[in-house]
């Protein structure tokens, strides 16, 4: 038996919940000054991402016995978690605040999520958004649900109208600035809302359409990435290699199918 057959997702569902409920919200637009910390420049952390991830590492270890947790925060105190990949256990990833940043400033703009890893590959995946306390949740060959909804990936607009992100720090100069404003040109908007996981949502829903992030960080893109594919949309590295959950790499591009990824992937790796 899988680790996901062991799984039950509405408990799961239940335990974010109940962190965002009981943690995070009532540190929503009333943090004090000591509450947010700088782990490194620009990079923030709360007492809500620490204190949600301590709860949900405890309860979803429990949940699951003999399987490991990867935190977002938990990495911040030790990079060598992320050789828990390498076991044969599954692994459960927790962000416990997806948009730290925005969250400080009492944006809306902001999540939790979490995902259960298998040999390298999200099996299944949970984007809580706290604020209208809605779940998007998605497992491997059977789906991605939006509280109990199918969600199906809408026909997109034409490039003119569509609305995503292209990191291009990805590539160097000259390429790199030369793209910025050839993609400006043309697609119809192209901006990060500084959570990867409201973005993938976003994606899934249909009002936002691409993605190209450079850096890979697991807790960041595991669920999203398999709450697209199951809803219909297409994830993959744009080197070719195949997406796994816990390498530190580069170049991750989502698009609602597998031709509009295909058009702007050669767009991307085009020369200028």
């Amino acid at each position: 038996m899988t680790a996901a057959a062991k799984v039950d997702p509405t408990k799961v569902q239940a335990l974010i919940r109940q962190a965002a409920e009981d943690i995070v919200l009532p540190r929503f637009n009333s943090l004090a000054t000591h509450e947010i910390i700088e782990k490194a420049p620009g990079d923030l952390v709360t007492v809500a991402d620490i204190e949600a991830e301590h709860f949900l590492t405890d309860a979803l270890s429990s949940l699951l016995p003999g399987s490991r947790v990867v935190g977002e925060e938990a990495y911040a105190r030790d990079p060598d978690i992320l050789k828990r990949f390498d076991l044969d256990a599954p692994v459960w990833l927790i962000d416990p605040v997806d948009g730290t940043k925005n969250f400080t400033k009492a944006s809306e703009t902001f999540c939790m999520m979490v995902a259960l890893v298998e040999k390298n590959r999200p099996v299944m995946g949970w984007i809580h958004d706290p604020i209208p306390n809605r779940t998007a949740f998605a497992a491997e060959g059977e789906g991605a649900w939006l509280d109990g909804i199918r969600m199906h990936i809408p026909s997109p607009p034409k490039d003119s109208a569509k609305v995503g992100l292209i990191n291009t720090w990805y590539f160097e100069e000259p390429k790199r600035t030369a793209l910025r404003l050839a993609a400006r040109e043309r697609f119809g908007e192209l901006v990060s809302l500084s959570c990867a996981g409201q973005d993938f949502l976003a994606q899934t829903l249909g009002t936002r359409h691409f993605s190209f992030y450079r850096r890979l960080w697991p807790w960041d893109h595991a669920p999203g990435t398999l709450l697209i594919r199951e809803a219909g949309g297409f994830v993959a590295r744009i080197d070719d290699e195949p997406y796994r959950a816990g390498e530190r790499v580069h170049g991750l591009l989502s698009a609602p199918n597998e031709a509009i990824w295909q058009d702007i992937r050669d767009y991307l790796l085009s020369t200028f």
